[in-house]
């Protein structure tokens, strides 16, 4: 076990952990992260994955990648490998243990017939809304299958051509005989196997019957040995089942103990919704930058320290809550504000000329990369006397307490010079399109020798040096921070943000980063941090934004402890 573990990691799972060990149940920690293959993970299951992983490496014990993939309808091995993508590079390893619950399909299938000769389990000739319809609610019990009292005799016969492929789809299903009057649902003979005629990405044709969720889980826990078999708050109510499966079978039996989900504002994290969202045309794809998906926040730019920062910091719990989307935010500027290079860019163009500055001249300024981390140095960035500014710094009639550029203001250029607004040049509709101002060539990276001061420090780019840049703005997916809360008659999807994707195609960033390759992420200084598309090529540079520089969170913090 671990010593001397910071408090931060102490939990009522690691309570339990440290118990077992203590009283020697354990010698070891095992556990294992169980993903479906079919859909990408999204920040949720990060939660479950960092659990897992991250238990058995505070343990120095072992976990399992296992991919619960008994249902070949909706499974593919493009899932697979992306699930093997985003789990290393949150910084997990499974080593060689990554296994399939198709692979122990004849060992399911042997234990299934166990319990067939038990008259633990029988052959159902109901139909799914049948089943359904006779199962009962939660003040009224079910109703038993006129099929529950078949001959064990029958039984197996009828379960061996289910498994020869005899019957149709749907036709048949093998249920387990419990309790239909239990107050746990669950429990109400719930079915064990269903026929597909559906080939299996791995088992290819061998299997029409296919094991449920529900009597793959827990088997496959004990037949890898699973001490501490970690699931989010939803199995609780399964659990029962896995228990009397495991006990029917007299097998080795892991303790499943249940933390609450993730739940985040502004976002929806049930697979079955995203996959609405990729296949309705709101989303490009399952990692566009919008979408909640690991894949998705790497192209945005999130990094997996910024992740597993915040959900270190949202903790393990017993009872489900929202956490605002603001902490995540927070947790990435924190983590990017000391990694990222900081760099100029200008998103919106505004032409400004300095009337007094030499024409030819090009000066090299010394420029920071990150005043937090003063050994990633310097770079040169060229100054000359045709710049672009952000439109938004200048207004030709400024508001109250508005400091920046203005007919006759004077403002600071980042690492450079005063300059002073002295025409303003509009176009025949009366757009400002371009701007002549004065510089001061004695205030070169520093104030006036004179004393006077300026209120503004604006960032800018050399109009003959710089590179032009496309930038994708992305802002939140949706506009509710409960994207559930709907109207009637209408969906979740009623709530998406028809703004949360800006193309800006005429933006101008400075030219160290004519080789910034995919994946480099960046403060524009004033502007917030950015990403280089995995689109971007020799050329033609992309850049998505991944967050804002304004930081809710910080303010909801000092807030709080105000309070």
């Amino acid at each position: 076990m671990a010593e001397d573990k910071p408090a931060r990691y102490t939990d009522f799972i690691r309570e339990v952990i440290d118990n077992d060990l203590a009283t020697g149940k354990h010698k070891s920690i095992h556990t294992r992260f169980p993903p479906e293959p079919n859909g990408y993970l999204h920040i949720g299951h990060a939660k479950s994955l960092c659990i897992n992983f991250g238990i058995a490496e505070d343990y120095n014990g072992l976990c399992n990648l296992r991919f619960d993939d008994s249902n070949p309808v909706k499974e593919k091995q493009e899932y697979i490998e992306a699930i093997k993508e985003d789990i290393k590079w949150l910084g997990f390893d499974w080593e060689d243990r990554e296994y399939y619950a198709s692979d122990y399909f004849n060992q399911l299938y042997q234990w299934a017939m166990q319990l067939i000769k038990k008259s633990k389990a029988y052959v159902c000739d109901l139909s799914a809304d049948e089943i359904r319809e006779t199962r009962g609610t939660l003040t009224e019990p079910g109703k038993e299958s006129p099929y529950r009292n078949r001959s064990v005799e029958e039984n197996l016969d009828l379960f061996e051509r289910m498994k020869t492929g005899e019957f149709p789809n749907g036709s048949r299903v093998l249920r387990a005989k419990i309790d239909m009057a239990a107050s746990n649902i669950n429990m109400r003979d719930p079915v064990m196997y269903r026929i597909l005629h559906k080939s299996h990405h791995r088992q290819g044709d061998k299997w029409c019957i296919y094991p449920t969720y529900d009597f793959t889980h827990g088997q496959s826990d004990s037949i890898e040995e699973i001490t501490h078999s970690l699931c989010s708050l939803e199995f609780e109510d399964h659990r029962p089942l896995y228990d009397w499966y495991l006990e029917q079978l007299g097998i080795f039996h892991p303790q499943q103990i249940e933390f609450a989900r993730l739940n985040l504002s502004y976002t929806v994290l049930s697979k079955r919704k995203l996959l609405k969202l990729v296949g309705g045309g709101d989303i490009n794809a399952w990692d566009d930058p919008r979408m909640p998906t690991l894949s998705g926040l790497r192209r945005r730019g999130y990094t997996p320290e910024a992740i597993r920062n915040f959900l270190e910091r949202v903790g393990v719990a017993k009872t489900d809550s929202v956490v605002d989307m603001a902490l995540l935010e927070h947790c990435l500027r924190e983590d990017l504000n000391k990694r990222a290079q900081r760099v100029m860019a200008v998103l919106h163009p505004l032409r400004v000329v300095i009337d007094n500055y030499p024409e030819d001249k090009v000066e090299e300024l010394d420029c920071v990369n990150n005043p937090e981390d003063p050994s990633m140095g310097t770079r040169e960035v060229p100054f000359s006397r045709v710049l672009y500014l952000e439109q938004d710094d200048f207004r030709e009639e400024p508001p109250k307490k508005y400091f920046r550029l203005a007919p006759g203001r004077e403002i600071r250029l980042r690492y450079a010079y005063f300059i002073k607004c002295v025409d303003v040049i509009k176009d025949e509709k009366g757009k400002v399109v371009e701007l002549h101002c004065t510089y001061d060539p004695k205030t070169r990276g520093g104030d006036a020798p004179d004393g006077r001061k300026v209120k503004a420090t604006l960032h800018w780019v050399s109009a003959n040096h710089a590179l032009k840049a496309e930038v994708r703005l992305y802002d939140r997916l949706f506009t509710k921070a409960n994207p559930n809360e709907v109207d009637e008659g209408k969906d979740f999807t009623s709530n998406v943000n028809s703004k949360s994707l800006e193309i800006l195609r005429s933006c101008r960033v400075e030219p160290s980063l004519k080789d910034a390759a995919p994946g480099n992420r960046y403060q524009f200084e004033r502007l917030g941090y950015f990403c280089v598309n995995p689109d971007s090529s020799d050329g033609a540079l992309v850049f998505n934004r991944t967050v804002s520089l304004r930081d809710t969170w910080a303010k909801i913090e000092k807030a709080q402890k105000e309070l």
